[in-house]
């Protein structure tokens, strides 16, 4: 039996042994060793794969979505990347939205669909475990690697402007209702459901005091549209990676509460995601697109490439947007519309610190707000899962190809998380958290 067949039939007999959260932590110790080592450490060039290492394709599909941290794919195309470890015809492919994106890679490239993409990190396992696909199919799905970290932003209407909220939105819980007798509904915009910024959205409202699914209709819009959406009055608030907070900002259509690295500082957010059926028939080449992935990663953290990275990136064919409104908060300098950051930390992060590793513990987490919210069975068997679909150890594989053995932390596990609001998230006792938490469906 082949690893990845193995790998599947323990990820199919896990989720039909139904093992409760409780018994799912994430092994493997608490913190990683240090990784923040210059972003300008990229591998020497040339000749970086070997016979035995050849890809056994040279081409593939990813699809990504106008926003900010689709950028590793983008500028590994641009600059080469893919063609330098044996993979010059990838193509790189602009999708319209996440529900397109899932369309896309459950038809697969030979169904004229993708093989892979940028995408919010829940969305393979909900793909995997067939919460989110046509007639509940499971569709297998990995993960080869986070692209970012940080990044995104929740927005509100400028009607919100002088509460001049940040982190604790409790102060919105009274103008919501408020609102709402005079409107009827109250709309809360994210981009999928179950995916990172309606989990961000959910979980900063609930930790003010407001109910997501009772006291506000959240709705569903793509990133791009998103600032349209909020100039004609359409809701009153956002969750939405960059460029579209700056944007907003840009256009004096609202402000930007939160950059969610206020939320979870270098918390998880897009991955990079391959049919699982498609690494198993390719693993070479799945091993090259990390590869030249993780390059791009480092070369977009060197704060010398920023400017290249953002003109590049906000090309008509990419993001299609002026540079100004990706540049100075893809160097951590934020005007939030009521207040400033300058030289931040908190900004989106490709390479360092870890940022491209796929922590396990991260992934847990994802799983466990959405049991929280009802997008996945109280009895998800999560560990099962998540050795599925995250292929941390093909990450390991490609970075020490590329000589950037130091770069990988010593645990699958981050460690205990702590958030805005003083919550915990130990992934050895993912329980413990969902108990904690005043709102939740579960």
């Amino acid at each position: 039996m082949s690893r990845l067949s193995r790998r599947k039939f323990i990820f199919t007999a896990g989720v039909t042994a139904g093992a409760t959260i409780l018994a799912n932590g994430c092994s493997g110790g608490s913190s990683p060793s240090d990784t923040s080592s210059p972003a300008a450490s990229a591998p020497a060039s040339p000749a970086p794969v070997a016979a035995a290492d050849t890809p056994e394709v040279t081409t593939a599909k990813l699809g990504f979505i106008a926003l900010t941290d689709a950028a590793p794919l983008i500028i590994a195309k641009e600059k080469g990347l893919f063609a330098k470890y044996g993979m010059p015809d990838v193509e790189v492919l602009k999708q319209a939205s996440w529900a397109v994106t899932r369309d896309n890679l459950e038809l697969g490239s030979a169904g004229g669909g993708i093989d892979g993409a940028h995408i919010l990190t829940p969305m393979p396992y909900l793909m995997s475990a067939g919460t989110i696909t046509k007639g509940n199919q499971k569709v297998p799905m990995n993960i080869l690697a986070r692209l970012n970290v940080n990044g995104q932003g929740i927005c509100l209407a400028n009607t919100y402007k002088d509460l001049k909220i940040s982190t604790d939105s409790a102060p919105l819980k009274e103008a919501f209702a408020k609102a709402k007798s005079e409107k009827g509904e109250i709309k809360a915009a994210v981009t999928f459901p179950g995916g990172t910024h309606d989990l961000w959205m959910r979980y900063w409202l609930a930790a003010g005091g407001i109910d997501p699914d009772k006291d506000i209709s959240t709705i569903v819009v793509p990133p791009p549209q998103m600032v349209a959406n909020i100039k004609v009055n359409n809701m009153e608030a956002f969750c939405v990676g960059e460029p579209w907070p700056a944007q907003t900002v840009n256009q004096d259509l609202g402000y930007t509460a939160i950059t969610t690295g206020e939320f979870w500082a270098d918390h998880p957010e897009k991955s990079l995601t391959m049919r699982a059926d498609w690494v198993e028939q390719h693993p070479n080449a799945a091993k090259a697109i990390l590869m030249a992935v993780q390059e791009a990663q480092m070369w977009c953290d060197d704060m010398a490439n920023k400017e290249e990275m953002c003109q590049i990136i906000s090309g008509r064919e990419w993001l299609k947007v002026p540079v100004e409104d990706i540049l100075e908060r893809a160097k951590g300098n934020f005007d939030m519309g009521v207040r400033q950051l300058e030289n931040s930390p908190l900004l989106m992060k490709f390479w360092n610190d870890a940022a491209s590793y796929p922590f396990k513990s991260h992934d847990l987490w994802f799983l466990t707000e959405d049991i929280r919210w009802g997008y996945l069975p109280a009895d998800t068997d999560t560990k099962a899962l998540i050795d599925a679909v995250n292929r941390e150890d093909l990450w390991r594989e490609a970075a020490k190809a590329i000589g950037q053995e130091a770069a990988i932390p010593a645990s699958t596990s981050r460690g205990v998380e702590t958030f805005f609001d003083g919550v915990k998230f130990d992934p050895e006792n993912p329980s413990e958290y969902l108990k904690s938490l005043k709102i939740k469906k579960v």
